[in-house]
């Protein structure tokens, strides 16, 4: 769905947040072959077994690209993504956990560099079927200022 959106438009404190969607062996392998990372914490099921975690964890960037997929409902052809800061992967995602992302606007700023466009900061919440945080971050969105009526 394509809704615009301009900077101004934007409220703080206002949240979204996507269904579910249960990370399976696939997604393991699909991404172990599409980055090359095919580190035994991710990969080896004997390996850990010896581990802290008892078996294989998600790759932290397996768990950010997914939980970023979803948080993306609309398209919003004023603004595009700018970049993330303060990423962190709190607790470790196995196979069969079903997560979900909860995204709360938390900052509106001018762009330095352009008077037409402002920055918005989202918090961006990946959380398990436990309801245990599991990644956050936050997603940095240039945005458009409505035109001026001349």
């Amino acid at each position: 769905m394509e809704k615009t959106i301009y900077f101004e438009e934007f409220q703080i404190g206002d949240q979204r947040s996507s269904g579910g969607r249960t990370i399976t062996e696939t997604d393991f392998v699909i991404h172990a072959g599409q980055t090359g990372d095919f580190y035994p914490h991710h990969m080896d099921a004997e390996f850990c077994k010896k581990t802290e975690f008892g078996q294989r964890i998600a790759h932290g960037t397996l768990i950010f690209s997914v939980g970023m997929g979803m948080q993306a409902l609309d398209i919003n052809p004023a603004a595009f993504s700018y970049g993330y800061d303060r990423m962190r992967f709190i607790r470790p995602v196995f196979i069969g956990d079903t997560i979900h992302t909860l995204t709360t606007i938390k900052e509106q700023k001018e762009d330095p560099k352009r008077e037409n466009r402002g920055f918005i900061v989202e918090k961006v919440e990946i959380i398990n079927q436990k309801d245990e945080l599991v990644l956050v971050c936050e997603h940095i969105i240039s945005v458009e200022k409505k035109p001026c009526k001349k």
